[in-house]
């Protein structure tokens, strides 16, 4: 029962509590001037007193926008009312709403003093006019009035404070809502890029292979079939590994039920199968090693395998050249990569495709850096290092 009535007051629209309020107070200010009524004490109330006491309430339908104002035009009315000489009685009814809004709203210590002066003055003349000693105001209506007042300033302080710590929770939840969305997209998006680099990676080189090689069958299948046969083969084993590659790379995203199965990630131990599919692709490929070969991090040693790879396909694709270099150092802590090739030198197309972004992306993505450029002698040049740690003795 007492839930269903707090729903329903919480309900109720701002205006709407306001009115109750005024009403409620208005009520209140006429039993209360109607009571403190005393024959020959003072000048008896008429219209105007209760005119004056209804004012008070009807201030109060502003004190959301100005509570500070309704505060201290309630007391002005109040004012006017004991200095007109009528019967007095307890300030606190009718500027215990007004207190409260001001409190709430921050202006508690102005309200305060604004209030003191007026209960010390203005009480004080009206009881000692009416012939109380000043004992008597004291014990009986100052300390009294004061009270109330202080306290419904220290309720509306309490209230206030409660307010603003429960704002500042739904603050910080926001802003740890708005932190865990941001790291969603962010890992969504690292996710996205990290699927666009495996499918390019993975289909790049052997599509390009592919093409050079249904080329070459076109071109001889009625002169050479033997060549154009042993070009089909070459086409059917290179797509046969791109199906088995592609399927490997589908299964990391796979959720539940049984898993894909997967090969081991490629590395540079597998770099004889890349210069034997470029030459499938009528480049001559020539590989050297400087520095002792040793394992490599798994991440590191598959980014310097992608790199070559990407680096072969584009200059099988875009280079027109008819040979390239692959040389691999491995330095106490770090393996150097570097794809050089006899073709077209800059204009090599590749430097405004996917391709480049995901070699970088590649090399960054494990501490490593990444330079394209002419060759000192013509041609492309591809030069990545990939930190790996310092070698063991």
């Amino acid at each position: 029962m007492l839930g269903d009535l707090q729903q329903r007051l919480r309900a109720l629209s701002p205006g709407t509590v306001d009115a109750c309020l005024a009403l409620a107070v208005a009520a209140a200010m006429v039993l209360t001037i109607g009571i403190a009524e005393e024959p020959g004490a003072g000048r008896s109330p008429d219209v105007l007193a209760y005119l004056l006491g209804i004012s008070v309430a009807a201030l109060l339908l502003l004190r959301r926008r100005w509570p500070l104002g309704v505060l201290i035009a309630s007391i002005g009315v109040l004012s006017v009312y004991f200095g007109l000489d009528y019967d007095a009685f307890s300030a606190a009814v009718p500027l215990a709403a007004a207190a409260y809004s001001a409190a709430v709203a921050g202006k508690a210590l102005p309200a305060a003093a604004a209030l003191g002066a007026f209960v010390v003055i203005a009480g004080s003349v009206a009881r000692l006019d009416e012939g109380d000693s000043l004992a008597e105001v004291l014990r009986e209506g100052l300390i009294t009035d004061a009270a109330l007042l202080a306290a419904v300033l220290l309720l509306g302080e309490a209230v206030r404070n409660r307010r603003a710590w429960a704002e500042e929770v739904r603050a910080r939840l926001r802003r740890a809502e708005q932190d865990r969305e941001r790291e969603a997209e962010r890992r969504v998006q690292e996710e996205r890029l990290r699927i666009a680099r495996e499918m390019h990676d993975v289909l790049a080189h052997t599509i390009a292979a592919i093409n050079v090689q249904a080329a070459v069958a076109g071109d001889v299948i009625d002169d050479a079939p033997d060549r154009a046969r042993a070009s089909l083969q070459d086409i059917r084993r290179q797509s046969r590994d791109a199906i088995a590659e592609l399927k490997a790379t589908v299964g990391v995203l796979r959720e539940g039920g049984a898993a894909a199965p997967r090969a081991p990630a490629p590395g540079l131990a597998e770099l004889d199968g890349l210069v034997e599919t470029a030459a499938g692709a009528g480049l001559q490929v020539e590989v050297s090693v400087g520095g002792p070969a040793r394992p490599l991090p798994g991440t590191v040693d598959l980014a310097a395998y992608r790199i070559v790879q990407e680096s072969l396909t584009n200059v099988v694709r875009h280079a027109h050249a008819s040979a390239a270099t692959v040389r691999v150092r491995y330095d106490r802590q770090a393996v150097v990569l570097e794809v050089e090739d006899n073709g077209s030198g800059a204009t090599n197309g590749a430097r405004d495709g996917h391709g480049l972004i995901g070699m970088r992306e590649r090399a960054t993505a494990v501490g490593g850096t990444l330079q394209v450029g002419t060759a000192p002698g013509g041609g492309y040049l591809v030069r990545a290092t990939l930190p790996t740690g310092e070698a063991p003795e």
